[in-house]
């Protein structure tokens, strides 16, 4: 896993944001430099196991083209 040395391009700006090393969109997911895989409906599992819930929005709220 990265921690932002000398295994990814880190910039002042974004010292403590994770980089995408592996994203497939096929899939609906994306690989982080920290070890997270970020899920499209912005759900995530966490390097230490954790899991954080979908973020979904809700049908109704969803933009419709006319």
């Amino acid at each position: 896993m990265c921690s932002h040395q000398s295994s990814c391009p880190v910039t002042a700006a974004d010292a403590t944001t994770p980089h995408i090393v592996s994203a497939h969109p096929e899939q609906g997911w994306t690989l982080l430099c920290d070890g997270a895989i970020v899920f499209d409906d912005l759900g995530a599992v966490l390097p230490d196991g954790r899991i954080v819930a979908p973020h979904r929005v809700p049908a109704d709220r969803l933009a419709v083209a006319a």
